[in-house]
């Protein structure tokens, strides 16, 4: 600790210095209000106050994003208890909320907490690794989402909601970052009216960094970033009637694969030796014999349509998007001379998506508010996956093991909702839904012959089909103590189909489909501003019974997907914001999430009792802010987020040796804004005391290897509006 404190110093001088000039020019003038804004969500597929929404869920706001510089998924799991996530790699993040999540990249594996841009699913791994710019919020919907936001919901949802083209004037931005390892960022939007009837936004981003890890055996650095995005909007509202949106983007993403490490190994297995003289805990450091690389193309196309009938809304979303994951490296980061084994491996994806759904909205007003739909989805995936194990020893061109899986799966999904909330009095609702989701899957896998000396396996190729229907549904009330505070409860149900094994290692694995995963969940919870609306308290308790969850275990050589019987999840939540007045806030959250096998036998082992992998206990969130109004008339703020997260198992096993720590993360940003509001600086800082933490971690063959998170980084961004 004292050596991360020594280290941050250079930027805490500049903090320092900077925060003492802006403190020479305090004003008396009168400062940002000190009630809490209302925030407008459409958790419930209608836009409403994020505190009459009967749902526990957190949101980030345009300003919040930009100034925390939340770029990607794994920055919203970093501020939001409840929420975590899985890298491996990077660019194939898998959210996990409540406990609730998947580590399934296979061609016909699911999320089972699923992400949303602009109202369309993202259904694979790699489309989920958003660039996270020009966006009006994040909502982060907690628990099971399955009659509104439809399959794969069972967790929850993310939902990335983009600015739109808007016909009120002319609007510009213009952002430039620069960093530590060479951290160089710009971002930029235009909204540009076309007339009366007609807009355009135009949003860009380009984001590059030097590799956080020296790797001693090229030498050069690896784990850096090399990305671009572009998305173009053009909206048409020739009446008050007719509104049509059609938007385009797209996402090209370079970088060498992120560093591997040997950080340890397993007694119990046979094979520890093998990898004793490997073991490098230092998360600056690694010895790969190839960088690899970590490439991905992603673009789409969506067209909105909504139609105000007076008494509906007619809405209507079509969407194609098209991913290109290309992923291979060195799989443990050990000395190729000196190790007895080394680890390759990769991916490569292809696959196009294609979604439409249909709504009809009751208009606001009246005592019912209900919604009903229909929802088309099809994916097309290619996907290869390649392990390779070789030894310096090994006779030439002959591998101790070489597993290379070629994948084609196509999912059609179909589905039929509604929902409804019926006012009873002025103060009680109730509220109520369905869904009939029907999923099939058409897959087919390969296997290449090999000369390895451990698994020789013989080539095969199987093709298989399975469907999967269910209804889920919803159903609770909630009152209103008074104007500022509501008491709510709910039941409610979530889906995800069953699937096939990415790397069966038998034909009859191959063939054999594991079953869909239920959740059913019960919540309990108050939304609150209380002390004149100074203080939003929002707590909640939540219980879950996870049926038929699918969970992977690794055995050897062989990870392979299983239905648990069942889990029971149990927790408490709650979120705070206290706005005092004089430019003062204060953020809090904390999350308890107890989740655990109650019958789980896999493998010949009982694992009944232990905690589902991937979930920390507690969590805990605090971010103190300041803002105030100077004498030259221009505003300086500052913040700091203090997050905590307790440990981790990263298997169903609970491995003791395979344990993520608990980790705290500090990151803080001070800036100043002009008295016009049309620029902005801010020094920022993350990761501030230089945390070591693991994102990703795995035993294979007795080696225990992991992904290392981004060490401290800071840096300056100047902001230009119009």
């Amino acid at each position: 600790m004292k050596k991360a404190i020594i280290a941050a110093a250079p930027l805490g001088v500049a903090l320092a210095a900077a925060a003492s000039a802006v403190a020479a020019q305090v004003s008396t003038a009168p400062q940002p209000s000190a009630t809490i804004e209302e925030v407008v969500v459409t958790a419930q597929r209608r836009a409403e106050n994020v505190q009459n929404v009967p749902i526990t869920m957190n949101v980030f706001g345009a300003k919040q994003v930009e100034q925390a510089r939340i770029t990607e998924v794994s920055e919203v799991a970093n501020r939001t208890v409840g929420l975590n996530f899985d890298a491996f790699p990077t660019s194939q993040p898998r959210p996990a909320i409540r406990g609730i999540g998947s580590s399934d990249r296979g061609a016909a594996g699911d999320p089972s907490t699923a992400v949303f841009i602009d109202e369309v699913y993202m259904g694979r791994p790699a489309a989920v690794a958003f660039d996270a710019f020009d966006v009006e919020r994040i909502e982060v919907l907690k628990g099971p989402q399955g009659t509104l936001w439809g399959k794969n919901v069972v967790g929850g949802a993310l939902h990335v909601v983009s600015r739109r083209p808007s016909l009120a004037g002319f609007d510009a931005s213009v952002a430039a970052t620069l960093g530590n390892y060479d951290r160089r960022e710009l971002a930029a939007y235009a909204n540009l009216p076309l007339g009366d009837t007609v807009a355009l936004r135009i949003s860009a981003s380009t984001r590059q960094h030097d590799g956080f890890v020296r790797n001693l055996y090229l030498n050069n650095r690896v784990q850096d970033e090399d990305t671009q995005s572009l998305r173009a909007q053009l909206l048409f509202k020739p009446n008050d009637r007719l509104t049509a949106l059609i938007a385009a983007d797209g996402t090209r993403n370079r970088a060498t694969l992120p560093a591997r490490h040997t950080i340890g190994v397993d007694p119990a297995s046979s094979s520890a030796a093998v990898w004793r003289n490997a073991v490098d805990r230092d998360p600056g450091v690694t010895r790969m014999d190839i960088n690899g690389g970590d490439d991905r193309d992603t673009y789409g196309l969506r067209f909105n349509l909504d139609y105000d009938f007076g008494a509906a809304i007619l809405s209507y979303v079509g969407s194609y998007r098209w991913l290109d994951y290309d992923s291979f490296g060195d799989g443990d980061g050990g000395n190729p001379t000196t190790n007895r084994i080394n680890i390759r491996g990769g991916q490569y994806e292809e696959t196009e998506f294609w979604s439409q759904e249909l709504r009809l909205t009751a208009a606001p007003g009246g005592p019912l508010s209900w919604v009903t739909g229909l929802y088309l989805y099809r994916a097309d995936t290619s996907r290869t996956d390649l392990l390779v194990l070789d030894s310096p020893p090994a006779p030439s061109n002959t591998f101790l093991a070489r597993d290379q899986y070629d994948q084609k799966n196509v999912t059609d999904s179909a589905a039929a909702f509604a929902d409804v909330t019926y006012a009873l009095t002025d103060r009680l609702k109730v509220f109520g839904g369905l869904r009939y989701s029907r999923d099939k899957k058409d897959y087919g896998v390969s296997t290449q012959a090999s000369t390895a000396l451990v698994r020789a396996a013989s080539r095969y190729a199987v093709r298989a089909s399975d469907s999967w229907n269910q209804l889920t549904w919803r159903l609770g009330g909630n009152y209103e103590l008074s104007d500022a505070a509501m008491v709510y409860g709910s039941v409610s149900t979530g889906f995800k189909s069953g699937g096939y094994q990415d790397t069966p290692s038998t034909p009859a694995s191959a063939a054999t489909p594991f079953d869909a995963e239920i959740a059913t969940s019960y919540e309990i919870g108050l939304k609150s501003q209380l002390l004149g609306r100074t203080l939003l308290f929002n707590p909640s308790l939540f219980w879950i019974d996870y049926d038929d969850l699918q969970v992977r275990r690794t055995v050897g050589f062989d990870t392979i997907t299983t239905n648990a019987g069942s889990a029971r999840i149990r927790g408490a939540e709650v979120t705070a914001q206290w706005t005092p007045g004089g430019g003062f806030s204060l953020g809090a959250a904390y999350a308890f999430t107890d989740a655990r096998f109650v019958d789980l036998v896999t493998g010949g082992a009982d694992l009944s009792g232990n905690r589902l992998n991937r979930n920390p206990r507690h969590k805990i969130s605090l971010s103190p802010a300041y803002e105030r109004a100077l004498a030259s008339g221009g505003t300086a703020f500052g913040a700091v987020d203090v997050n905590y997260e307790s440990f981790i198992f990263d298997d169903i096993d609970n491995n003791p040796i395979n344990v993520r720590p608990a980790r705290t993360l500090v990151d803080a940003r001070l800036g100043y804004r002009s008295p016009d509001g049309r620029w902005e600086a801010m020094l920022w800082g993350k990761n501030l005391t230089d945390e070591v933490t693991i994102t990703h971690q795995y035993i294979l063959a007795g080696g225990q290897f992991a992904y290392f998170g981004p060490p401290r980084t800071y840096g300056a961004t100047l902001r230009w509006r119009y």
